[in-house]
C-alpha cells in the first residue's frame, strides 16, 4: 500500500522526486525513483508485505524488461505464486508486487481476473516502449491523470500532479455542483475531478499508454460475473458465510499488526467477530497473529456515541480497545492540513475519521480490516427499503414484511426516548438526497443494456447504482484519503469481488427479511458476535456533530472564518449567503442536526479552496527529502 506517481516524457529528477514526495504521507516507510529513456516512475512505500528491501518498489522483473510502480494488496498473492512457481517462475522476495509482475509477464492483461485484491498500478514494457496502467474493478484504489506540454503524468493524488501542471484552477461548475443535493455523489465514478485538466482513472479498468496516447478499456463489469444463486434462503447464508469468512481470512494476511475501526454496528462488528473466528479456527501461513486492536471514535453527549455497542463487542470477544474521544479542539491545528490532504469535497468534517486512524498509526497499526460496503450491497439504508415494495407486489405478506422491515428499523433510530430528534432529521436528510440522487441519475447506459441487469429485481437495481456509481464510489474514495493521510491502509472484506457479485444476485427476500434489513448478514454472523449485536436494529452511522461543535467548541473559530477578508473574497461560494446559514445555527440553540450537514457542506468549497488549492506551493519544501 503506498503512494505512486509517474511521468512519461522529460522530467527532471528534482521534479519527479518533488511529486512523489507529496504522497510521502501514503508511504511514510520509503521512497524510490526509477528513471528509463522516456519514463519515469516514482514510490512512496507502506510496508505491508515483505518488510525487507527485497520487497522496495519501483520494482524490476524478467531481466528488466518489466519495472512495476503499484500501490494496493493482491490478497491471494500466495496462491497465485504456487501457480506460477508450477509454471517455472523463481521469486526472489516475498512479496505481493513480484507475484503481480510475474503474472502480468505470464498471462497479460488477462492477469487482472485472476487477482483478488485492491490496486492502482503502471507497468513499463521498455521492449513494447509501452505503459499498462490499472486499477481495481471498484476503484478502492485511486489514481489520476493528465497531459501536460513535456508528456504523460499519473499519480495516487491530484496534489502529487501540481507541480508538472502549467496552471493548477478548479472546476468551478462542478465544486458548486458538489455542495448541493448530495451531488458530490454524482461525479467520483466518472472522470471528472476539482481540478481542470486532471482525469481520474475509471475504476474496473486498464490502458496502454503508447506514443503518448492512452487507450482506456473496462475489464471489470459485475454484471458479467454473477453466480448462481441456491433456492433455499438456508443455503444462501451458508454460502455467504463461507465466502465472508474466506474474504476476511485472505485480508489478515500481513507482516504487521491488523486493527479494526469498530463503531459496535453490524458490519464492523462481524469483520472483528469473524476474524477472531478465523484466528481460533483456520491456519494461513501468513496470516498476522497480532489482530486484536480495536479503535471506537467516541462522542460523549452527543447522539452519535456508539461506544457502549462496541465494548459489547470487544468484551465478547475478550480483546482490548483503544477508545478515542473526538475533541475537534485537540485537532483544530490540524484541520487545515486535513482538508488538504482529503483534496476533495464532503458533506462532513474529516476530524473524526482522521483521528480515528491517526490513532492506529501512533498505536503502530499500518492495516485495518473494516465493514464498509455492506450497507449498500445488502439494503442497510431505510431509504432503500422501499424500493422492495416494487418486487413485493401484490403479496400482502411481502409487503408487511418489507413494511416491518422499515418501520422496525426506523423507529429503532428514530425513537424520541431513545435517540435526540437531531437523529431523526438526519435519517431524513440523507433518505431525501439519496433519493434525489437514485431517481436523478440511471445505471451507465453500458450496464443498462447489458442482458443480466434485465435480471436483477427491483430493489437490486438500486442498490447495484447505490455500490457502482453514487454512495459507495465516494464513501471508497474518502476512507482512502483518511486512512491514507495517516500511513493505515483499509481492507474491506464485504468488497471482496465475490461477495459483491454474490450480492448482486440475492433476491430482494434474501436482503430484507423478517423485519430486519441485511438479514443474510445478520444470520450468517450471529454465531460469531453478541447477539443484541448481531440483531440490532438501531443505525446511527459515523459522523460529525457539527451543531454542537460549532455552537460550542469551534464556535470562536467559526465566528473568526466569517469575519475574514478571505472568506468575503473567496471565488467559490456565496459569502453572505453561508455566513447567513452558519449565524441561523450559531444562534440557535434548537438548530436541527441537517442544517448542520447544510452547514458544512456549503463553507467546505472555501476551506477547501484555501488549504487545497491555494495551498499546496506552501508544502512544497517540506516534501523535498527523499
Amino acid at each position: 500500500m503506498c503512494g505512486i506517481f509517474g511521468f512519461v516524457g522529460d522530467i527532471a529528477r528534482e521534479s519527479a522526486l518533488l511529486c512523489t514526495n507529496m504522497l510521502a504521507h501514503r508511504g511514510p516507510d520509503g521512497c524510490g525513483l526509477w528513471e528509463g529513456n522516456g519514463i519515469t516512475l516514482g514510490h512512496r512505500r507502506l510496508s505491508i508485505l515483505d518488510l525487507s528491501a527485497a520487497g522496495a518498489q519501483p520494482m524490476s522483473f524478467a531481466d528488466g524488461r518489466y519495472q512495476i510502480t503499484y500501490n494496493g494488496e493482491i490478497y491471494n498473492f500466495i496462491e497465485i505464486r504456487k501457480e506460477l512457481s508450477d509454471k517455472g517462475h523463481s521469486f526472489v522476495s516475498d512479496s505481493d508486487t513480484e507475484v503481480l509482475l510475474a503474472a502480468f509477464s505470464e498471462w497479460g492483461e488477462k492477469c487482472l481476473l485472476k487477482l483478488n485484491g485492491m490496486w492502482a498500478f503502471a507497468i513499463w514494457d521498455s521492449i513494447e516502449q509501452a505503459l499498462f496502467i490499472s486499477r481495481d474493478r471498484f476503484g478502492k484504489k485511486p489514481l489520476f491523470y493528465t497531459a501536460t506540454k513535456s508528456g504523460f503524468a499519473f499519480a495516487s493524488e491530484m496534489k502529487a500532479l501540481f507541480p508538472v501542471m502549467c496552471e493548477v484552477r478548479p472546476n468551478s461548475k462542478l465544486v458548486r455542483e458538489a455542495t448541493t443535493d448530495y451531488n458530490c455523489f454524482n461525479y467520483e465514478h466518472t472522470a471528472d475531478t476539482l481540478i481542470e485538466g486532471i482525469n481520474r482513472f475509471p475504476a474496473g479498468h486498464s490502458g496502454w499508454l503508447r506514443q503518448g496516447r492512452l487507450q482506456l478499456s473496462r475489464w471489470w463489469c459485475t454484471l458479467d460475473h454473477l453466480p448462481t444463486i441456491p433456492d433455499r434462503y438456508e443455503e444462501q447464508v451458508e454460502v455467504f458465510r463461507e465466502l465472508f469468512i474466506d474474504a476476511c481470512k485472505l485480508r489478515m494476511r500481513s507482516d504487521v499488526p491488523i486493527g479494526t475501526a469498530l463503531s459496535g454496528g453490524l458490519d464492523s462488528s462481524a469483520t472483528i467477530s469473524v476474524m477472531a473466528h478465523i484466528s481460533k479456527t483456520v491456519r494461513d501461513e501468513r496470516s498476522s497473529t497480532d489482530w486484536q486492536h480495536a479503535f471506537v471514535a467516541c462522542f460523549p453527549g452527543t447522539f452519535l456515541d456508539e461506544s457502549r455497542y462496541a465494548r459489547m463487542v470487544t468484551d465478547h470477544l475478550g480483546i482490548n480497545a483503544t477508545f478515542v474521544d473526538i475533541d475537534p479542539l485537540a485537532v483544530l491545528d490540524r484541520l487545515e492540513n486535513y482538508i488538504y490532504l482529503f483534496e476533495d469535497l464532503y458533506i462532513t468534517s474529516p476530524i473524526p475519521f482522521m483521528m480515528t486512524y491517526g490513532s492506529m498509526r501512533q498505536k503502530n497499526v499500518r492495516v485495518t480490516i473494516d465493514g464498509h460496503g455492506a450497507d449498500e450491497l445488502f439494503a442497510g439504508y431505510t431509504f432503500d427499503f422501499i424500493h422492495a415494495l416494487k418486487d413485493a407486489g401484490c403479496n400482502v405478506h411481502n409487503v408487511r414484511s418489507v413494511l416491518h422491515a422499515y418501520c422496525t428499523a426506523y423507529s429503532a433510530s428514530a425513537d424520541p426516548k431513545s435517540v435526540p430528534s437531531a437523529a431523526r432529521t438526519f435519517l431524513n436528510w440523507h433518505a431525501d438526497n439519496i433519493l434525489k440522487t437514485v431517481f436523478k441519475r440511471r445505471v451507465s447506459s453500458q450496464d443498462e443494456k447489458h442482458p443480466c441487469w434485465k435480471r436483477l429485481d427491483a430493489l437490486s437495481k438500486v442498490l447495484y447504482i447505490s455500490a457502482h456509481e453514487t454512495v459507495l464510489p465516494t464513501l471508497l474514495r474518502n476512507y482512502d484519503r483518511y486512512s491514507m493521510a495517516n500511513g493505515v491502509e483499509i481492507r474491506m472484506p464485504f468488497m471482496d469481488h465475490r461477495i459483491v457479485c454474490f450480492a448482486s444476485s440475492l433476491p430482494w427476500d434474501s436482503k430484507i427479511r423478517g423485519g430486519f434489513s441485511k438479514s443474510i448478514i445478520r444470520d450468517a454472523v450471529a454465531p460469531f458476535m453478541p447477539h443484541e449485536i448481531a440483531y440490532r436494529r438501531s443505525k446511527i452511522g459515523f459522523n460529525t456533530p457539527f451543531v454542537e461543535w460549532l455552537q460550542g467548541p469551534l464556535r470562536g473559530y467559526f465566528e473568526d472564518v466569517l469575519s475574514s477578508t478571505a472568506f468575503r473574497q473567496s471565488e467559490l461560494i456565496e459569502p453572505d449567503a453561508i455566513s447567513a446559514l452558519l449565524r441561523k445555527i450559531l444562534d440557535n440553540p434548537d438548530a436541527s442536526f441537517d442544517s448542520g450537514v447544510h452547514a458544512w457542506t456549503a463553507i467546505m468549497p472555501f476551506f477547501w479552496e484555501q488549504h487545497f488549492l491555494k495551498g499546496w506551493k506552501g508544502r512544497i519544501k517540506s516534501q523535498y527529502n527523499c
